[in-house]
């Protein structure tokens, strides 16, 4: 039975990974900051801060998915929330690098989350693919750091993947549930792309980069089909029968609410998804359409 250890395992995308690598027949083991008894996968602590961690959560090891991160919208990009969202990534991805060095674990893959951030916070015409360099914007800042950090597992000749992630779309979180709203209305003037994803087509991308030995390097982790902020907001409402406004909620206001953060909602371009089909893989939620009739 091949084991795989996740961190960020109990949130949104960690949870219905594990529920879906387990149904498979692996062997799921958690990293969580607490000790979860309760937990029907057995539970390793770690702490990022005091850089420990439970040896024994390597025991015979094969994979690790690396999940954990503080959330990027989750509050305001004050100067200290912005060193812990890059701290959260880096400190915890070179904790298992130096831990899986010392300990001499012959993984198989380590796989990790990065973001469409990569790119930056820009509305554009541009369609970015894997090979353009990162941008020079906090989150293109976030992301090179972020994938600098988790590339390091390549000098003990280890197959490294890392999936720049767009907007995850789940029925339970993320942010279809902030965007379902009695009246849907564009953000801003709704011109910029939204690189979204079903989170069970992000879900096989993870077990396919683990049985796939082909999976090396950067992968866009979007859908082939593009949408801007006016287009998804329409496909919303239209699904959930809810009532459209196509005037957007003024970039000043955003702005004045969220600060810095605010680009996050108000920018976006197009990402190509050409090397993730490259690969064979076959999305089961290709659509927007077909995405939201299977989560609402």
């Amino acid at each position: 039975m091949k084991k795989v250890l996740i961190t960020g395992g109990t949130g949104l995308i960690g949870k219905r990974l594990s529920f879906l690598l387990a149904s498979r027949g692996y062997e799921v083991r958690i990293l969580s900051r607490n000790d979860s008894s309760n937990s029907v996968y057995k539970t390793f602590v770690w702490n990022v801060k005091a850089q420990y961690i439970n040896d024994n959560a390597f025991k015979d090891l094969n994979h690790i998915i690396h999940l954990a991160g503080a959330g990027i919208a989750d509050k305001r990009w004050s100067e200290k929330r912005k060193k812990e969202i890059i701290n959260s990534r880096v400190d915890s991805t070179n904790l298992l690098y130096a831990t899986v060095k010392r300990l001499q674990i012959p993984l198989q893959s380590f796989i990790s989350a990065s973001a469409t951030g990569f790119y930056g916070s820009f509305t554009t015409q541009t369609t970015f693919k894997e090979t353009d360099k990162a941008a020079t914007d906090f989150l293109g800042k976030v992301c090179r750091l972020w994938e600098k950090s988790i590339f390091q597992f390549n000098k003990e000749k280890i197959r490294t993947v890392a999936f720049r992630t767009g907007i995850v779309l789940a029925k339970n979180g993320g942010a279809l549930k902030k965007m379902k709203t009695p009246i849907i209305s564009p953000l801003g003037d709704g011109k910029q792309y939204m690189p979204w994803i079903h989170i069970d087509d992000l879900c096989e991308l993870y077990i396919k980069a683990i049985e796939d030995t082909n999976f090396k390097g950067a992968y866009n982790a979007v859908s082939t089909e593009y949408q801007s902020n006016i287009s998804f907001s329409i496909a919303l409402a239209k699904i959930q029968k809810r009532l459209f406004i196509p005037i957007g909620a003024p970039k000043f206001i955003l702005k004045l609410i969220f600060g810095e953060m605010s680009t996050i909602i108000l920018n976006g371009s197009k990402v190509s998804a050409s090397k993730i089909k490259q690969t064979g893989f076959k999305f089961k939620f290709e659509t927007l359409e077909d995405s939201l009739k299977n989560l609402i």
